[in-house]
């Protein structure tokens, strides 16, 4: 049973635009450390964006591409439809790592996120989200197992800040979990229900955690961010302009910002604020998101 809201809870804030480029499927949001730059995708775009000060960057992915980490300074691992790839951000070129599901034209990468232990867990769905298509995998010093199959939709894939659990979501489930994890960041126990969103009206999409161990999930079709304390307890509500709210990350100066996309998919008629990236400055640090170890 997902807690009660806390008496001490803050009324909601309000995240801006930080990039008006219309994503159709706004995702991954990730913060480099290194670089202090952000990066985020639009999946059905087949774009990956990002920005250099005032003036905007966009790589073209000639296939969905929806979750990405850092290698290092000048490198990313990002996850596509049909693997797991080196990507270059000077040049714009990519070397397959591994293959994922390369087989299967009707399935595509999904929510992804590295883990505290170097590792990187990836979900994958069936293009029109068909049920029971989907699966969570996670790659790790050159193996890649899969984790939990039967899924539809898999979000919200974030970590402890110690690295001693996981979270993940179906989103048409509409529970978060959480999983323990031994040393080397492999699952230790049965996923057990950590917050039930349906119950409050929502479906979880991609969310994050912060350096005190809460969780911010961004909900799909309810334009906020609502942030999780570690009981599970709503602690507060960030809203946005834009109707699906997709993915979090934190960034920016002493990782403050909050960034977050959207999307426009599935709005019949999007106005300007749809599919479009916001970020709001506050309160609550982030963590630095970890290296992944190839």
């Amino acid at each position: 049973m997902t807690p009660e809201p806390s008496p001490t809870q803050m009324a909601p804030l309000t995240a801006t635009l930080h990039d008006a480029r219309p994503c159709h499927l706004g995702e991954g949001a990730f913060w480099h450390p290194e670089r202090e730059q952000l990066f985020w995708f639009d999946i059905l775009g087949h774009r990956l964006l990002s920005r250099a000060g005032d003036t905007p960057l966009a790589w073209d992915m000639g296939e969905c591409a929806s979750a990405a980490g850092w290698i290092d300074r000048d490198t990313l691992l990002i996850a596509t439809e049909t693997g797991l790839w080196r990507f270059d951000i000077a040049s714009g070129a990519r070397r397959l790592i591994c293959a994922l599901e390369a087989e299967d034209p009707a399935t595509r990468s999904n929510d992804g996120r590295a883990d505290p232990q170097g590792g990187f867990w990836i979900g994958t769905m069936g293009k029109a989200a068909e049920d029971g298509r989907g699966a969570i995998y996670r790659y790790h010093m050159g193996e890649v197992r899969r984790l939990y199959g039967a899924l539809s939709i898999p979000n919200s894939i974030c970590f402890a800040p110690g690295g001693e659990a996981a979270y993940f979501t179906d989103t048409k489930v509409g529970q978060i979990f959480r999983v323990p994890l031994d040393p080397e960041g492999w699952p230790a126990g049965d996923p057990v229900p950590f917050v039930d969103v349906a119950a409050q009206g929502a479906s979880p999409d991609g969310s994050v955690t912060d350096a005190e161990g809460g969780l911010w999930n961004a909900q799909w079709g309810s334009a906020r961010v609502v942030r999780y304390a570690p009981d599970g307890r709503t602690d507060r509500i960030v809203t946005l302009e834009g109707r699906h709210a997709s993915c979090p990350a934190f960034g920016g100066p002493g990782l403050k910002t909050l960034f977050v996309t959207s999307a426009r998919e599935g709005i019949a008629a999007p106005d300007a604020a749809q599919g479009c990236t916001y970020a709001l400055v506050q309160d609550i640090a982030g963590r630095p998101e970890p290296r992944v170890r190839p």
